[in-house]
């Protein structure tokens, strides 16, 4: 159970870090893309 909490945080983070890098039209996709790999994960 924590592994897939930590799991999951350091995917929500990376994302963070990757949609700041990104213009505010590419935000949305990429949010979308890290929730489709956290499902995979889980």
């Amino acid at each position: 159970m924590l592994r897939r909490i930590v799991l999951s945080a350091v995917i929500l983070a990376t994302a963070y870090l990757v949609a700041g890098c990104n213009t505010i039209a590419g935000l949305g996709e990429d949010i979308t893309g890290s929730a489709r790999s956290v499902q995979r994960a889980l």
